[in-house]
């Protein structure tokens, strides 16, 4: 099978790779033309793929700019950037752009499958009109679904092929060419109903996270007033082996999907005359942690006779989760904005980040500049880091992920 993935980045290159892997000859679509050059090279710029993994499929895999490429596949899997607009309302741009090209292609017999994340009706609402425009008609002559992208970048325990894959068509004709696709890179399939059942799922499970995130952290400012210790609540209820799940605080809510889900659905819910103040709610609670977190800042400084305008702030960790480079949506990226614009001096150290070109940083070692700082915030919590040592060294170290829970001492400060 000749399979087309346009939007070459977290979601589709290990798509690519993965149905490669599988003996399907792969043509991959990226409007980013760096990036196809790269590609062309088998240089990954995604964590979860490997340059080496790329080049062991470089006579499977073929990246370019060019739609027309995909007129000769089979299948054709759409995997863009669907980020939130200034309003928090969704930007489809790259999705209709997409759409717009593909129609020119589009010919009988192909099936089509959005993996985007977005709002229940954009596949049938939105997508298809669009490839209609080929002349050609969704369930006769070519087929349309949704499913839903499932990808948790640095995750190792779960990958494509073990994690059950959601399925919607907007026919049962389309469902079943959808799931006899993915039947070559997953082990399960689940089938459901249609493709506003399939985006709603994956809405579901996002904002599942995002309001017991959004619980732990608002549970997190209470006891910093009340002054109990947070963590040692998280922990001592994890211990309930029944009707509890266990959710960490933190400095907020990072990646494409998490922070941004509750407001897609939100849209879609007005349209209805429905407002999901609940879950909305969720969604601000965890926007404004980030803010909370410089207010903290602040309070531990002034607590050491120190304000923040001028102060020298030490931020480990940049990126949204612990373990990858990626930088969407990440809470740290807003904490030194807001530092920055108390007028503290910003310097940062991750692994996995070398420059933060916005700010003009790069990553500092941590050797000479332990000392220096007058406070090490500790955003994310990367394993490469000794945390014992930031502590031993440090004049003072704040704590937003809970990794010095074993260490005892007073320079110490924990959310």
């Amino acid at each position: 099978m000749k399979v087309g993935i346009i939007g070459l980045g977290y979601v589709g290159l290990p798509l690519a790779v993965a149905f490669a892997e599988a003996g399907c000859e792969v043509v991959g679509v990226d409007a980013d033309a760096r990036r196809v050059e790269r590609l062309r090279r088998s240089e990954s710029d995604v964590e979860d793929v490997s340059s080496e993994r790329l080049r062991s499929v470089a006579e499977r895999f073929t990246a370019t700019d060019e739609y027309r490429s995909l007129a000769a596949c089979e299948s054709i899997v759409i995997c863009v950037p669907t980020p939130l607009a200034n309003h928090r309302e969704p930007d489809l741009g790259y999705l209709v752009d997409a759409a717009t090209q593909l129609s020119r292609v589009l010919h009988e017999g192909q099936l089509v499958v959005l993996e985007s994340t977005t709002y229940p009706g954009t596949t049938r609402e939105r997508l298809l009109p669009i490839l209609e425009e080929s002349g050609l008609a969704a369930g006769r002559e070519f087929s349309l679904a949704y499913s839903p992208e499932r990808i948790d970048p640095g995750r190792t325990d779960h990958t494509i092929r073990t994690t059950p894959k959601i399925v919607g068509g907007v026919t049962e004709e389309c469902r079943r060419r959808a799931e006899e696709l993915y039947r070559l890179i997953c082990d399960e399939i689940v089938e459901v109903s249609s493709p506003e059942a399939a985006q709603l799922t994956k809405l579901l499970e996002n904002i599942f996270r995002s309001v017991n995130i959004a619980l732990v952290n608002e549970l997190a400012q209470l006891c910093d007033r009340m002054g109990i210790d947070v963590w040692e609540v998280v922990d001592a209820a994890a211990t309930k082996p029944f009707g509890f799940m266990r959710f960490e605080p933190g400095p907020g809510m990072g990646g494409h999907c998490l922070p941004v889900d509750p407001f897609y659905l939100a849209f879609k819910a007005r349209e209805h005359d429905f407002y999901t103040e609940f879950i909305e709610l969720a969604g601000k609670l965890n926007q404004a942690q980030p803010q909370f977190c410089v207010e903290k800042i602040d309070r531990t400084l002034n607590m050491a006779k120190k304000p923040v305008r001028g102060s020298r702030v030490l931020v480990l960790g940049v990126t949204y989760k612990a373990g990858v480079g990626d930088l969407r949506e990440s809470p740290a990226v807003k904490i030194i904005r807001s530092l920055r614009d108390l007028g503290a001096e910003i310097a940062y150290h991750d692994p996995h980040v070398p420059e933060l070109p916005e700010f003009s940083l790069a990553s500092a070692e941590l050797d000479g500049e332990l000392d220096r700082a007058d406070i090490v915030v500790i955003v994310t919590a990367h394993p490469e880091v000794d945390y014992e040592r930031v502590v031993r060294e440090a004049a003072l170290v704040l704590d937003f992920r809970g990794v010095t829970r074993g260490i005892r001492a007073e320079n110490l400060v924990r959310l």
